[in-house]
C-alpha cells in the first residue's frame, strides 16, 4: 500500500538546475552522478557547489539527494532555513518510497522522512498550508514504526499514546511501542519505559525492570539530554528498596551480557 501524504507541490516550485561540476551540464549527468558530486562537495565544505548538484539529483527522483536537501533546509545548513521546502522534500520521499523493502540501507532514510513529517504535522508550519494535525502525525509515526520498525518512530508513537495526542491515551499501547524502541537502544524510550514500569503508571509495576531501563538510558543519553534522564533515574533510585535495586542490577548485568528477556 503506497502512502499518500499531503501534496503541496503546486505551492512550491523548484527551479531548473544549473551546471555544477565545470565539465558536464546537468543533462549530461545521471542523478546518481550528480548526487556523488553533491555529496563530495559537502564533504569538502563546499555547500554552495553541492546545492545545484543535489537539486538536480533530487528533481530526478534521487531519494537520498532529497533527504539531504530536506535536512539542509530544515536546519538552515548552507541554505536559508525553510521548513516548507524541507517538508516538500520529505513528502516526496514518503510518496515515492513508502513501499521500499525495510531491509535495504535506503529504508532508514525513508523512515526518517516519515518521522520528520510526523513532527511537522504535530506542530504545523506557521504561515503555510501545513497545519497542526495530531491525527496525521500519529499516522506518520505509526507507518514508520510498524512497516519500517524505526525506533525513533516507535518512541514518538509511544509518546503519542502516553500523552493522548492524536489518539486516546493508552498507557498499554504506549508501553508496547516504547518497549520495541527501548530494545533497539533508543535511550528516550528506555527512560520513559523505565519510569512507567517503576511507577506502575497504568501498567503492571516492575520496579527492578524499570531501574534497569533507566540505568541504560542514563548511560546512553548524550550530554545535552542528561538532565531529564538523570532526574527520572535519581527519583526512582531514591524510592527503590534494596531488593529492587539488587534485582535491577541483576537484570542490567544480564542485559549487558546479551540476555534480552
Amino acid at each position: 500500500m503506497r502512502w499518500a501524504v499531503l501534496s503541496i507541490a503546486t505551492l512550491l516550485t523548484v527551479g531548473p538546475a544549473l551546471a555544477f561540476d565545470g565539465t558536464k551540464s546537468p543533462n549530461q549527468q545521471t542523478p546518481v552522478e550528480a548526487f556523488r558530486v553533491g555529496t563530495q562537495a559537502l564533504r569538502t565544505g563546499e555547500k554552495a557547489k553541492a546545492l545545484p548538484s543535489l537539486e538536480y539529483a533530487a528533481e530526478n527522483g534521487h531519494a537520498l539527494a532529497q533527504w539531504k536537501l530536506a535536512r539542509m533546509y530544515a536546519e538552515g545548513d548552507g541554505v536559508p532555513q525553510n521548513d516548507l521546502r524541507a517538508f516538500e522534500y520529505y513528502r516526496s520521499i514518503a510518496d515515492n518510497h513508502a513501499d521500499d523493502n525495510p531491509g535495504t540501507p535506503q529504508a532508514r532514510f525513508v523512515a526518517n522522512a516519515f518521522v520528520a513529517l510526523g513532527h511537522y504535522y504535530l506542530d504545523g508550519i506557521p504561515k503555510t498550508p501545513v497545519k497542526a494535525d495530531a491525527v496525521r502525525a500519529r499516522e506518520m509515526f505509526s507507518y514508520a514504526a510498524s512497516y519500517f520498525g524505526d525506533p525513533e518512530a516507535q518512541y514518538y508513537l509511544g509518546r503519542i499514546y502516553l500523552d493522548g495526542t492524536g489518539a486516546p491515551r493508552d498507557p498499554k499501547q504506549a508501553a508496547r511501542w516504547l518497549g520495541l524502541a527501548a530494545h533497539k537502544g533508543q535511550y528516550q524510550a528506555q527512560a520513559m519505559l523505565g519510569a512507567m514500569l517503576f511507577s506502575g503508571d497504568q501498567v503492571p509495576r516492575q520496579a527492578a525492570r524499570g531501574l534497569m531501563w533507566l540505568t541504560l538510558a542514563k548511560d546512553a543519553c548524550p550530554p545535552e539530554q542528561q538532565a531529564w534522564v538523570a532526574k527520572l533515574y535519581d527519583s526512582a533510585f531514591k524510592q527503590a528498596t534494596e531488593d529492587e535495586r539488587a534485582l535491577g542490577l541483576t537484570y542490567l548485568q544480564r542485559w549487558v551480557g546479551g540476555q534480552r528477556d
